[in-house]
């Protein structure tokens, strides 16, 4: 992006999974050429990652040795008493194997009582033995995590002062640092996934910033946390918790920018990738944020995006069990290897993108033609589905769509209508290589209007990376009713808090001047075993206090669960999130055009709706103009994707190349 003339430059490379680094390099070198620049020009280099969130989902985390205490060795294998799943759950469901094993667990002895103050002290004798035991067993990383650590932390630094004289090759997190409040199986388990990616995210991120160094980049290297913003390298080595949701939350924050410059308040996103969807809500611009990160079956406490995920991808595959005889599409995935049929790579089975290929929608030339799409290999795949279920090729064709487009659909639900909005408020964004593909249908299902395909939608995340800020936040539990609270008090805390986190910014070279300070509430009804965190603005609270703190939290209940109480309030947590400057890139408008788009039109084109096969054109994004009006049905190719435009809808182009979707 060239912050001086709103320009931006965009490539897609492949990955490289042995070494995800290489293919960020590759990346940068053609991103460089294309822009007439060297590495030494780049200020700042962002990045979204999942190679946290791959560690976790692979089972590649490195081996934990986890420090309890005493009486507690048990708490990651007692964990909660939650099984996920049906009615049958309880049968079918095999319990995960915990990140940090119990022959890896040691108990110290020492202990602080429920006031943070010393009952007993630590026997460092007893330490050095069992940090000799971890070191000679071969874990990889160690935790630190005694009973009431979040209230006073001594007993865990001073582990940690041992570790590092005893053991000084092993990374160690302690809980009163990563995670400083109550639920001590919260606080142990978020730990603990963060020491089992320390090493992997540690060796990647140091692997890339030495790369960038010698090839000439000096500017800063900053990723993208689960929550949207923005943190440094080397706090992303310390803290890779955070890293969980990267990926997904660079789409979310893409989004917000898009909203932005097209004057969208609330959006739904769609984001399609291969494998899965990833769905969250905005209103007002302001993304919705969750307390957990869910990563599989792993749940931490880390503030991340609320983003949903649902098996149902371009390459989610079409089958027909016996038993049911009825069409099923997805979780199950053709990935990128072998891929879908038509992408001529090995792949065999029928998928979401064949059957766009068979129906048209697909256009056979991709990227300029420089990519071909077997459609007669797509059509093959299709008709094996067709000839179970006794019906037309085109017809099993639609089926597969209408089916995926559906599974998208609950996924939507779920973040609205589940939440308690109303989805026909919303805009729905389409985005990444196959979301522009579904966003005109999804958008009939939810009623939600405008269908929105972004400028550049297949690599929007990059986009999100690059239009956020530095973020960063600290906790701490209160735990207290809202009668027996001090609002100075409470204040008094939070204003200490603001003041550390803020130094934590200006230690990364940005001004005291430019750090936004927020501060964030876990509040519930007493008796409640879960909270809902409220945000507020430092001035709001001053002026309102703890009442309009109640009031806030009363309406979100009922929002969220239909109904209020007159039950006392209890402050669980307390946090404060500083925010570094927004980074304010410019987009670039579009030259005006005359409402007709003729001149971006590529070719004539056919493709199945309502039933038959009916004439369709197919047009070159980077050839439309502002206020530029695509007839349905209508396809639109561009390097990254490819926008579906239904034959009873219309797109618009705006000021900025977004294609406005809406019904005739």
């Amino acid at each position: 992006f060239n912050q001086e003339d709103g320009s931006f430059f965009r490539h897609k490379t492949p990955s490289t999974p042995h070494d995800s680094s290489e293919g960020i390099l590759n990346g940068l070198g053609a991103i460089c050429e294309k822009a007439g620049i060297t590495p030494a020009d780049i200020e700042f280099f962002l990045h979204g990652t999942t190679v946290a969130t791959n560690a976790v989902l692979e089972g590649k985390g490195a081996r934990v040795g986890l420090i309890t205490s005493e009486g507690y060795r048990q708490v990651m294998q007692i964990a909660r008493s939650f099984v996920p799943g049906g009615l049958a759950g309880w049968i079918v469901w095999p319990k995960p194997v915990p990140l940090a094993a119990l022959e890896d667990t040691f108990e110290v002895a020492g202990r602080m009582n429920a006031q943070g103050e010393e009952v007993r002290e630590i026997d460092e004798a007893q330490i050095r033995e069992v940090l000799t035991k971890l070191k000679d067993s071969g874990v990889q990383a160690l935790t630190v995590s005694l009973m009431n650590g979040y209230l006073n932390g001594a007993h865990e630094s001073r582990i940690g002062e041992l570790a590092a004289e005893i053991c000084p090759e092993l990374p160690v997190s302690l809980s009163h640092e990563v995670l400083p409040e109550m639920q001590e199986y919260e606080r142990t388990l978020t730990t603990v996934a963060n020491a089992a990616v320390r090493p992997v995210v540690g060796n990647y991120v140091r692997n890339l910033r030495s790369n960038l160094r010698s090839g000439g980049m000096a500017g800063s290297l900053s990723l993208l946390r689960s929550d949207g913003g923005l943190m440094s390298s080397e706090k992303s080595e310390e803290h890779p918790v955070a890293l969980l949701m990267s990926g997904p939350a660079g789409g979310v924050t893409g989004a917000l920018w898009v909203g932005k410059n097209a004057g969208i308040k609330n959006i739904l996103t769609l984001d399609v990738g291969g494998t899965s969807t990833d769905v969250a809500l905005i209103e007002n611009l302001e993304a919705r944020r969750v307390r957990t990160t869910e990563v599989g079956h792993l749940s931490v406490r880390a503030s991340a995006l609320d983003v949903k995920t649902v098996g149902a991808g371009g390459g989610s595959i079409a089958y027909v069990p016996e038993l049911t005889g009825a069409l099923r599409v997805g979780p199950e995935s053709a990935g990128a290897v072998p891929g879908p049929v038509a992408y001529n790579k090995g792949g065999t089975l029928p998928t979401v993108t064949d059957a766009n290929v068979v129906l048209g929608y697909l256009p056979e030339n991709l990227l300029g033609g420089t990519f071909k799409l077997d459609r007669e290999g797509a059509k093959a795949a299709v008709q094996t589905v067709a000839d179970k279920l006794g019906i037309d090729v085109m017809e099993a064709a639609r089926g597969i769509i209408d089916i995926v487009n559906e599974n998208m659909f609950g996924a939507l639900r779920m973040i609205s209508v589940q939440q308690g909005y109303d989805p026909r408020h919303f805009a729905v964004m389409g985005f990444g290589g196959a979301g522009p593909l579904h966003v005109n249908a999804v958008a009939k299902l939810m009623g939600s209007w405008p269908a929105v395909s972004p400028v550049s939608p297949g690599v929007l995340c990059a986009l999100g990376d690059a239009t956020t800020r530095m973020r960063t936040e600290t906790a701490r539990s209160y735990s207290k009713s809202f009668t027996n609270t001090e609002e100075a008090d409470v204040l008094a805390q939070l204003e200490e808090m603001a003041a550390q986190t803020t130094k934590e910014l200006t230690s990364e070279g940005i001004s005291a001047d430019d750090v936004t300070v927020e501060f964030e509430l876990d509040v519930r009804y007493e008796g409640q075993a879960f909270e809902v965190p409220l945000s507020i603005d430092p001035e709001t609270f001053k002026s309102g206090g703890l009442a309009a703190i109640i009031e806030r939290f009363d309406d979100e209940h009922e929002r969220l669960f239909t109904f209020k109480m007159d039950s006392e309030h209890e402050l669980v947590n307390l946090r404060a999130v500083a925010l570094g400057p927004i980074l304010d890139l410019e987009a670039q408008r579009l030259p005006e055009g005359n409402g007709d788009p003729i001149e971006a039109k590529v070719r004539d084109h056919q493709l199945w709706a309502d039933g038959k096969m009916v004439p369709a054109v197919i047009y070159d994004r980077s050839k439309l103009k502002a206020n530029d009006v695509i007839q349905g049905p209508a396809i639109v190719t561009e390097m990254d994707s490819t926008t579906l435009i239904e034959a009873d809808c219309t797109g618009t182009v705006d000021a900025y190349g977004n294609i406005l979707i809406n019904l005739k």
